[in-house]
C-alpha cells in the first residue's frame, strides 16, 4: 500500500488543493464551504477524502477521480466508510 507521506501523495494533494481553492469547492461530505486558508490540523480545514476508501482500496491513493475535498472533521467521522446520497433540502422546518 502507497503511504500517504509519499512525495506522489503529497504532490497531488498540492495539485488537487489548487484546483478545489480556485473552484471554491465546497465539502462533499456535508456540502459547506471550507475555509481554504485554515492550516492542517483544524477541524474546518481541507482534508482529501478518498471515495473509495484506503482501506480497501488501496490501489487507488493516487487516482485524482477517487479523491474529493472535505473537512477534516467530515472525513474523520465518515472514516473507512463510503457516503450515501444526501436527502436532500427539507420541504419545512421541523
Amino acid at each position: 500500500m502507497s503511504d500517504l507521506s509519499t512525495a506522489a501523495y503529497r504532490a497531488l494533494l498540492r495539485e488537487l488543493r489548487e484546483v478545489w481553492r480556485r473552484n471554491n469547492a465546497p465539502c462533499w461530505i456535508c456540502g459547506q464551504p471550507i475555509d481554504y486558508s485554515l492550516p492542517f490540523g483544524d477541524k474546518e480545514a481541507l482534508e482529501l477524502d478518498h471515495v473509495k476508501p484506503r482501506k480497501t482500496h488501496p490501489h487507488l491513493l493516487l487516482v485524482p477521480s477517487n479523491c474529493r475535498p472535505s473537512h477534516s472533521r467530515c472525513n474523520r467521522a465518515k472514516g473507512a466508510s463510503t457516503v450515501g446520497p444526501a436527502l436532500g433540502d427539507h420541504s419545512e422546518e421541523w
